[in-house]
């Protein structure tokens, strides 16, 4: 087989490397066909355009992502493993569904991680993550409160920047995986009613008081958003 040319490398390696149009944002870009399709599949599931309980028809994606069976598959395995895909034998592929008894174990898993990550990111931030937190504070001043995407680009920022701080790659992976989760939820809640721009501005109180060091506040701040995110899908579930 003849090798690939040089040009043809560097306009595949260009491809993977363009930035992917997801509402959900991605810490590093695409560096395979594997890892585009996850993300891009991924983004489809958190924002409802595949719904909870649908079926997932590997040959629309391959059509409507451009993308092969094999990183189709592959990234299928990984949503999987992340509770966002089922495989039912003999009848394929489905996105998961949504209810309260999930959403109270994904409560309890957030609470202690999240809340230890607020206290890390107090003991940690770095003079470039108290400048960056400085900025976000900044934003949410100036963001759109009517748009829906501004709202959600700027939550997910501010979680991720404060898991960044933790300077704890372990736990910045496991609360990445569970962060995800719960903007489907999210989504879910918006199209029957949530507020968004509320639980948005209440990030606020959280990184001046990150960037004060104040522990016990980060921790007790963090719990009451994750609780109160809690109680306000409740209603909508």
């Amino acid at each position: 087989m003849a090798s690939e040319a040089p040009a043809a490398r560097q306009l595949r390696h260009r491809d993977l490397e363009a930035e992917l149009r997801t509402l959900v944002l991605q810490s590093v870009p695409a560096r395979s066909q594997s890892e585009r399709a996850y993300l891009l599949i991924r983004d489809r599931i958190v924002t409802l355009q595949l719904p909870p309980g649908s079926v997932i028809e590997e040959a629309r994606l391959r059509a409507d992502l451009d993308l092969g069976r094999t990183p189709i598959r592959e990234a299928l395995q990984r949503l999987a493993h992340e509770n966002l895909v089922s495989f039912v034998p003999h009848r394929g592929t489905f996105v998961t569904d949504v209810n309260l008894t999930d959403l109270h174990r994904l409560t309890e898993i957030r609470v202690e991680l999240e809340c230890f990550a607020a206290r890390l990111a107090s003991e940690r931030a770095s003079d470039t993550d108290q400048r960056a937190m400085e900025l976000l504070e900044r934003a949410l001043d100036q963001v759109d409160d009517r748009s829906v995407e501004a709202l959600m680009r700027l939550d997910q920022r501010i979680h991720r920047l404060v898991y960044q701080a933790t300077r704890n790659p372990f736990l910045q992976a496991m609360l990445e995986e569970t962060f995800n989760l719960s903007l489907r939820i999210w989504f879910l809640g918006l199209e029957r009613g949530a507020r968004l721009k509320e639980a948005v501005q209440e990030h606020r109180k959280l990184l001046a008081a990150i960037r004060r060091g104040d522990v016990a506040l980060a921790e007790t701040t963090m719990r009451d958003h994750i609780i109160g995110f809690e109680q306000a899908i409740r209603t909508f579930l």
